[in-house]
């Protein structure tokens, strides 16, 4: 079957939470509730949740909801993979029409939580991104974001805000650099004792 590719310019995240307590079917209704999603398209089954809608408002929703477990204290980790473009996404384009105003920024801007962070952009359909990824690298460690290599990915530590909000730079700019497809996975852990022993 034959994919046809639209004209829609939504983002989708399908993501998993995992906070590594018994408790931990808690922990992530209690952050569903304390976030509103009222601006994305959401769903969740057995596997993940998804959501879609204007970029800023899919990464407003996916940190928020990291961010709520992690200010528990509780080690959680989070595997998300964000996609734009062909082929197209039209299901739930009314929420395109939604304001650029972010639901949830107020509410979470004073939870300053250190991560560690690996993610891997996959740009199709062309484009020329090479240097738009650097050029957004760059821009992260100018946020105090450090950056190192890993194999397949690149790995970012430093405070959730400033990680969250170059992801979405460099995911924003490699798709207008003119890549009519982009994947991006993200992988986050935060409270991780592992991570304590090694600071």
């Amino acid at each position: 079957m034959n994919q046809v590719c639209e004209n829609s310019r939504i983002v989708g995240c399908s993501f998993s939470v995992h906070p590594m307590s018994d408790q931990f079917v808690t922990y992530i209704m209690d952050s569903l509730k304390e976030v509103d999603t009222s601006k994305v398209w959401l769903h969740t089954d057995d596997v993940t949740t998804t959501v879609r809608g204007r970029m800023e408002h899919v990464f407003d929703v996916t940190k928020a909801i990291l961010l709520h477990i992690a200010k528990t204290g509780v080690h959680v980790a989070f595997q998300g993979t964000f996609s734009i473009g062909c082929p197209g996404d039209t299901s739930g384009d009314v929420y395109m029409d939604e304001s650029s105003e972010r639901l949830n920024e107020t509410n979470v801007t004073g939870l300053r939580l250190p991560i560690a962070a690996k993610f891997s952009l996959y740009p199709m359909g062309g484009g020329d991104y090479m240097d738009t990824i650097y050029a957004q690298i760059e821009a992260m460690k100018s946020k105090g974001v450090e950056v190192s290599p890993a194999h397949y990915s690149t790995r970012l530590d430093g405070d959730t805000h400033d990680i969250f909000t170059g992801l979405e730079d460099v995911f924003r700019e490699t798709e207008a650099s003119g890549s009519s497809h982009t994947v991006m996975t993200v992988t986050v852990s935060a409270n991780s004792p592992s991570h304590k022993e090694t600071e």
